[in-house]
């Protein structure tokens, strides 16, 4: 039987990076966790309202309140994150918070259960799911979804000692990676799943995955390339990469199912990010590389 771990101490692996520049011009929603994001309780509820008699959310919508409330994973380095300072930075915020001046409103950040993204979305909490999510069958058809915009790859993360040959070889080591990830999406959909689902467990976050990579619980955990490169240089390397993947993954912003119309102008300002070079600068500064999608 797949094995769930809820862990109650969620003790947070230390970051040492730090995001470099200059102000990053983004404001976290108050209430976190109260379903409540700041200056927007109005427009929130008229919008969840709306979006449940099957109306969109407009442009207009979101500038006429002044910001995008963005749905976010807070531990999911370096897409969005807290750093040492209890501050979000990362990729996606950077890049947000670009987009977000081209459409001449705010960037709102707000921590969500990344279980709960699709409640969180069509509830009105929140207007978009931004954080290195994947496109997957399933979100095509319950989300609106963006231009994907940033290449990735899943791909299996060693132990010290641990070698792993193939996909069929993981059968015989303990595994971990995060419960409703889109890691654990694409493992489901290998034919290889079933050989390796006793011996996977899943964790609520990747850092409560590499506490017991650290810990020696764990032979290997399956995770995003852009997440697991991220976090292994900032441990000097302590995990090796197996030569396998499973295969390219894309990432693209949800919006709920009928706010076609702002999810193409989203789409249309990160095109602008992109042509004035903003996009790269910022790709640039968490990858070393210009990864997004053109």
């Amino acid at each position: 039987m797949k094995k769930t771990i809820s862990v109650l101490l969620a003790a947070a692996l230390a970051l040492s990076f730090t995001a470099c520049g200059g102000d990053t011009s983004y404001q976290t929603a108050s209430g976190a966790g109260s379903g409540e994001p700041s200056g927007g309780s109005g427009s929130q509820a008229q919008s969840a309202s709306s979006s449940a008699a099957g109306y969109s959310t407009t442009l207009a919508d979101i500038q006429a309140k002044g910001e995008l409330v963005i749905g976010l994973d807070d531990t999911f380095a370096p897409m969005g994150f807290r750093d040492e300072n209890n501050d979000l930075v990362g990729f996606d915020i950077d890049l947000a918070t670009a987009v977000c001046e081209e459409l001449g409103v705010k960037a709102v950040f707000q921590p969500i259960d990344w279980k709960a993204k699709e409640m969180e979305l069509s509830t009105g909490k929140i207007d978009c799911v931004w954080n290195g999510m994947s496109i997957t069958p399933e979100r095509q058809q319950t989300m609106s979804l963006s231009d994907p915009y940033l290449n990735n790859k899943i791909i299996v993360m060693t132990n010290q000692g641990v070698e792993i040959a193939d996909k069929e070889d993981l059968a015989n080591y303990k595994l971990g990676t995060q419960a409703d990830s889109s890691a654990l999406e694409v493992i489901k959909a290998d034919s290889v799943y079933d050989a390796i689902k006793d011996q996977l467990t899943e964790y609520d976050t990747y850092d409560q995955v590499i506490m017991d990579m650290q810990a020696g619980r764990l032979d290997a955990m399956i995770v995003d390339e852009v997440l697991g490169q991220y976090k292994n240089t900032q441990m000097d390397n302590a995990f090796g990469v197996a030569s396998f993947d499973f295969g390219d993954d894309l990432y693209a912003i949800g919006f709920r199912k009928g706010d076609t119309e702002l999810t193409q102008a989203v789409n249309d300002a990160i095109a602008a990010c992109i042509e004035s070079g903003k996009a790269a600068e910022v790709s640039e500064k968490w990858f070393g590389a210009d990864i997004m999608v053109q």
